[in-house]
């Protein structure tokens, strides 16, 4: 599979919720047209979760891979109501913990996405605080529908995905001909690969996951799930803590999805321009040029001197795109950027990417000039690494699409398109797309809608960025209010989730509570380790 050089693999809404799956594999570790579908909240799903402790457990046989980690593979229920039915393969992996006469028991993580997480999972390892890897065993699973778990698959090989949706643009549509071409190809890609009747895309929703999450904590032996979770994963622990509220341990969630407004559609929106998320980049992308324009050229490439000099420079740069794309990248990785490449290179998820985001722009602008340019520098280990296994796009939005309702209508994204536009300018123009291809997908039989608010046995640690371009923070106050016992620590920073745009202060909070359950008192805040452009 040839990925995109400039916007990474899997572009379509990759500036949401996908970046944290990125976190993984880089460092830590990117109402519907159907007949009426079941959802499942309240005493319903409380008693599928009840139902889930009487089922046998499953059995893990653990065996040795990749140096000092361990393998295997379990075996659950295709629909946990009806746990004797069909089944699914999940692959497990960990790492035990490195100071045994001191364990705590295990830690489940989540890198986010929705996506495959084992894939980049020994490499992240690494950068686990110590402490963690320490006191417990690190815990990671590919939900079922990626990777090597029992997997949504409609295409044969990456390569023959890719040549399917080469019609379409990069990132979002610009104008009457893109938009035509965009909504064409989807629509023949939801066909193919959204079919009726598929039994796993019936039950690929987060809450599927949350309880299989369930039976692997009982089937490693821990009577509480410790967990952390960025991004979407985060929205994977607030489904689990009001599945299963008394078996919550400690739980850490980093860059926090509201749950409320993910799984209700009554507003008609696509699920991220309903959250917000056109906003939250906007305002982030504001401060990157901002703050660029404040910078030495040695900092920051594209500064033009002061904020409001940049902030122009950027605009006439989109208009020059749109009306004469450039070719970037080096052969064989070559591709034609215009409009939607101009503004999905920025980075503005990872704090320490700016400056390589900003040689990028500055390019392109030596390029629309006429002007030849140097290739941009590229930091250490920042290339896009080979895919172990198939992670297809109809993944993704098998379990988006199952969760969070979006229009059936293709002509309400361009509705959705202009007002986003209209209050965020166009960083907006992705929020309002990305979730278009569900426009004809089934929204899943077994998803979860609340209650939110159920008293756990243990308080939830929130942690959030006040600048997160993904998952804003005034989500995290919300959910803060939402659930029943949590305590959100602030972050005065930018970029999406904290672990990937570091705070020493904020680790050492995290780190105490996971170790000793202790939350940091109410209202603390702390700030990011590094200034941008610094």
């Amino acid at each position: 599979m040839r990925t995109n050089r400039l916007l990474g693999p899997g572009t379509v809404g990759a500036r949401l919720l996908r970046p944290a799956t990125a976190v993984w594999a880089a460092g830590l570790l990117a109402a519907v047209a159907v007949p009426a579908v079941l959802s499942q909240s309240g005493d319903r799903a409380a008693a599928t979760a009840a139902a889930s402790e009487s089922r046998t457990t499953p059995v893990l046989r653990w065996r040795s891979c990749d140096g000092d980690f361990e393998c295997a593979t379990a075996r659950l229920p295709l629909d946990h109501q009806n746990p004797g039915g069909r089944t699914v393969s999940v692959a497990v992996m960990r790492h035990r913990a490195t100071d045994t006469a001191h364990r705590i028991g295990s830690l489940f993580v989540n890198g986010g996405g929705p996506g495959p997480q084992l894939a980049g999972f020994t490499a992240a390892y690494g950068r686990v605080p110590a402490a963690w890897r320490a006191r417990y065993d690190i815990v990671d699973f590919d939900p079922r529908g990626f990777g090597q778990s029992t997997a949504v698959r409609c295409f044969p090989t990456a390569d023959a995905e890719s040549a399917f949706l080469a019609g379409a643009p990069i990132g979002f549509p610009v104008g009457a001909r893109e938009t035509s071409a965009w909504v064409r190809t989807w629509s023949r890609f939801t066909a193919r690969c959204a079919k009726p009747g598929d039994a796993l895309l019936q039950h690929v929703s987060t809450a599927d996951v949350a309880r299989d999450m369930d039976l692997l904590r009982q089937a490693v032996g821990d009577p509480t799930l410790n967990y952390v979770g960025l991004s979407y994963g985060t929205l994977l622990g607030t489904t689990y803590a009001n599945l299963f509220p008394s078996k919550v341990g400690r739980m850490a969630l980093d860059g926090v999805v509201d749950p409320a407004a993910w799984t209700d559609g009554k507003d008609g929106l696509p699920s991220f321009v309903r959250e917000g998320n056109d906003q939250a980049s906007a305002a982030v992308l504001r401060d990157f040029l901002g703050l660029c324009g404040k910078a030495a050229v040695s900092a920051c490439a594209f500064s033009a001197g002061t904020p409001a000099a940049t902030r122009a420079k950027y605009d006439t740069l989109l208009r020059r795109l749109r009306r004469h794309p450039v070719t970037m990248g080096t052969p064989p990785d070559t591709q034609t950027c215009g409009y939607a490449c101009g503004v999905l290179s920025v980075p503005l998820g990872s704090v320490a990417t700016w400056p390589e985001g900003a040689g990028l722009l500055q390019q392109m602008w030596e390029k629309t000039s006429g002007r030849t340019t140097t290739a941009a520098k590229r930091q250490a280990g920042a290339g896009d690494p080979a895919p172990e296994t198939y992670s297809g796009r109809e993944q993704y939005f098998a379990t988006v699409c199952s969760d969070s309702p979006n229009p059936s209508d293709p002509r309400a994204y361009e509705t959705a398109a202009r007002l986003a536009y209209a209050r965020s300018g166009p960083s907006a123009l992705d929020s309002a797309w990305a979730t278009e291809p569900c426009a004809g997908w089934p929204l899943g039989k077994s998803r979860y809608t609340g209650p939110w608010n159920r008293r756990t046995a243990n308080p939830i640690l929130l942690l959030n960025n006040t600048e997160d371009p993904a998952t804003s923070y005034r989500q995290a106050v919300t959910v803060s209010r939402t659930l029943a016992r949590a305590r959100l620590l602030t972050v005065e920073g930018y970029g999406h989730t904290v672990f990937s745009n570091p705070s020493s202060c904020a680790m050492d909070h995290e780190t105490r509570y996971l170790l000793t359950g202790v939350l940091p008192s109410a209202g603390a805040v702390c700030k990011q380790d590094t200034a941008p452009f610094s």
